[in-house]
């Protein structure tokens, strides 16, 4: 029986252990789903390893971080007694029935193969027989050692000989992952040692004989990341088998190197710095003091180890002393071996992610996607039913789109955390190139703080050395309104002020604020200074609503009280612009508590009247009202509420017809849906400029400066 022709099923084999199979096909999912392919993920069958209870690793991590839900796997024991008890053509059926509870939905289907080892000696016979049956195309995933090509083209070949080799049709190429990852003299990970860079794609693909011909392709080459391999300080305690003594941030806090402390403290105030975790003896009070009094300063030790400990370490007296260090999140824990054992055994702890570590897991799931082949996820793009958008492929859009734009971006809350992490790491990713206003030596304090290795192209501003430059434009702009010189030093003592004032003179193309400041803080100078766009009476807002399936934008939600028909209209109309900015075609609902003439009264009549506008403007827009929300949201709804309408059962924009219906509905659905919102973005003003939720995520500020540098393109066009 084989899968039918419109899933295309892709069967990852590793070519040996220890390859990262697990993240390579959780990364793949990721891949196809962010460029809006429908994927599915199938493990057939689980293999448990020495020390692993289970739940089997990719179906739990893939449930707990996508909304595929994909059907627990066969045993590696029973599949093991059915082959040989001669049941083989039975397994296969029982898999292949399993196997279309997914690809029933989906384009394409992710399946993660077996790995041949010692206790799975019928691990290659599954492998081939499953992928048989499913018709699959197979690609090897593997892992080079070192600057050599020669053991991983060896492993390729002979894992491929058992799919008909490396010239087969259904051999479509290899992954390469962990590339110049540090290795001991045994060849394990060390996830504490920092890469080499050896090999490179172009190297391999230029001196590897393997990929001259071309016929088999290099699809991946996934690069070691360090910070893709920093442990919790949890899992190292679960590892070592450690006695909590203070708990405070161990489950958040991350260990990117290990220190052993013995000398005195003056030849090791080194190794106080974040993210280091600091193995000191018991007997060695001072290195502890030391290590409090960093913590209590602001450095985020991954935390401390004492060693060769018994019943009660610290002293009483001594532990009062050092509350407050322990009180601002700093990790304490005691283990009974000495130094030298601790800090030997702590390299063998197993390299896999751990389950519940899903921040890990998701960037994991990213890095990988972002080193699959382009032009190959391309290809598979053609076998999807229709292209949807989800918010996998809507984040790596916005990061697409921004780097296109080469935007400059101001943050006038230069010195805050959050903000100066999110700056970092859109500088890293290109997503804009970002100025922080903010004294150059309290941004340096924060990054040595927070661990953060400042990008050298991040610019940092301090606004006493430019606001004498913005000070008599300023009285320019505001003379009507009275404003003098003196007045206009105390404004630009605001950053937000001066902020939008260097955006006013096209000293930058964008701003970002919010961190701190309340969006009157945010939005009050650019309404005095950037001013509504030509054809745009007035500035209303978007929130880009990631469900898990698709991207709705729900407009008009934080601006507008109570707009009348025509500004509805323009409403409707500002927001079908932005949504095309961001590659989203628009299907616009004009929302009511009424379906077309099923309903009676003034707040229908105004929508009817606003949609009436919004198609003489713009006749080519997909746009339909009065509509229910039901009606605008559920096909199934819309064939029987309006049959006839463009838009209703598949809207992606819902424009709703007052500040109190769209703040409570966004509101509602994102606590409900528990689902990431975005925004609000500003539209209609002159420049961009975006306010943040004072709760804002980093994640949410690197998005945030994402959509600011498209709109800053737009603009421009």
């Amino acid at each position: 029986m084989n899968a039918p022709s419109h899933t295309h099923c892709v069967y990852l084999v590793p070519t040996g252990s220890g390859v990262g199979l697990t993240s390579i096909s959780m990364g793949l999912v990721r891949a196809l789903d962010r460029s809006g392919i429908k994927a599915g993920f199938f493990k057939p069958v689980a293999q448990l390893f020495r020390g692993d209870t289970g739940p089997e690793r990719s179906t739990y991590v893939i449930r707990n971080t996508t909304e595929l839900k994909p059907p627990s796997p066969l045993p590696y024991m029973d599949a093991d007694h059915q082959i040989l008890n001669g049941e083989m053509d039975g397994l296969m059926e029982s898999i292949m029935e399993s196997y279309q509870s997914v690809a029933d939905e989906v384009d394409v289907v992710v399946v993660e193969g077996l790995i041949g080892m010692d206790a799975f000696e019928h691990a290659a016979q599954l492998n081939q027989a499953i992928a048989r049956s499913l018709d699959a195309s197979v690609i090897l995933v593997s892992a080079p050692r070192g600057d050599s090509m020669g053991k991983v083209e060896e492993e390729l070949s002979l894992t491929a000989a058992e799919f008909g080799g490396l010239d087969s049709e259904r051999v479509l190429g290899c992954i390469l992952n962990f590339v110049n990852a540090p290795r001991d003299e045994y060849g394990n990970l060390r996830p504490d040692e920092e890469a080499v860079e050896v090999l490179t794609r172009g190297k391999v693909k230029r001196e590897s004989p393997m990929f001259a011909s071309g016929r088999f392709s290099l699809l991946g080459f996934v690069p070691w990341m360090r910070s893709m391999a920093m442990s919790r300080t949890i899992d190292i305690a679960q590892h070592l088998e450690a006695s909590i003594l203070n708990e405070g941030d161990i489950q958040q806090r991350r260990v990117q190197k290990v220190f052993l402390c013995a000398r005195t403290i003056e030849h090791i105030s080194h190794v106080f710095r974040a993210n280091a975790l600091l193995i000191i003896p018991v007997d060695r009070m001072d290195l502890f003091i030391g290590a409090c009094m960093a913590a209590q300063n602001g450095v985020p030790l991954a935390g401390v180890v004492l060693t060769s400990a018994h019943s009660e370490p610290i002293p009483e007296s001594l532990m009062r002393f050092c509350r407050p260090a322990l009180d601002s999140g700093l990790p304490v824990m005691t283990v009974r071996t000495d130094s030298y054992d601790t800090a030997t055994h702590i390299p063998r702890m197993n390299t896999e992610v751990p389950v519940d570590d899903l921040e890990r897991i998701d960037a994991g799931m990213n890095h990988v996607a972002s080193h699959i082949s382009d032009s190959w996820i391309d290809s598979l793009s053609s076998l999807s039913r229709e292209r949807r958008l989800s918010p996998a492929a809507f984040r790596y859009r916005l990061v697409q789109l921004s780097r296109e734009a080469h935007k400059r971006i101001v943050l006038p809350e230069g010195d805050e955390p959050r903000t100066l992490r999110a700056a970092n790491i859109c500088q890293q990713r290109r997503i804009a190139n970002c100025v922080l206003l903010a004294k150059p030596e309290r941004v340096q304090e924060l990054a040595a703080h927070n661990g953060i290795e400042l990008h050298p192209d991040l610019e940092i501003i301090d606004p006493a050395t430019i606001r004498e430059e913005y000070r008599d434009p300023l009285v320019e702009l505001r003379k009507h309104k009275g404003m003098d010189r003196n007045m206009a030093e105390s404004a630009l003592e605001d950053n937000v002020m001066l902020a939008t004032m260097m955006l006013k003179m096209g000293s930058v193309d964008g701003l970002v604020s919010g961190a701190v400041h309340t969006t009157a803080d945010t939005v009050r100078p650019a309404l005095q200074l950037i001013k509504t766009r030509p054809g745009n009476r007035f500035v209303s807002s978007l929130f880009f609503m990631l469900l898990p399936d698709q991207v709705y934008i729900y407009a008009d939600c934080a601006i507008n009280e109570n707009p009348d028909a025509e500004t509805l209209a323009e409403i409707a109309l500002q927001t079908a612009d932005s949504a095309a900015a961001f590659d989203i075609e628009p299907r616009v609902a004009m929302i009511s508590y009424s379906t077309g003439a099923s309903g009676a009264g003034s707040d229908v009549e105004k929508v009817a009247e606003a949609t009436r506008i919004a198609r003489e403007k713009r006749p080519e827009l997909m746009l339909d009202g009065p509509l229910q929300y039901d009606a605008a949201s559920v096909e199934s709804v819309a064939k029987s509420k309006a049959p006839h309408s463009p838009v209703a059962g598949k809207a992606n924009i819902f424009i709703f017809p007052d500040l109190n219906t769209g703040n409570t509905t966004y509101k509602a659905v994102q606590r409900s849906a528990k689902l990431i919102s975005i925004g609000p973005m500003l539209q209609g003003l002159n420049a961009p400029v975006n306010d943040l939720s004072r709760g804002a995520l980093v994640d949410d500020i690197v998005y945030t400066i994402a959509l600011t540098a498209i709109q800053a393109g737009q603009s421009e066009e």
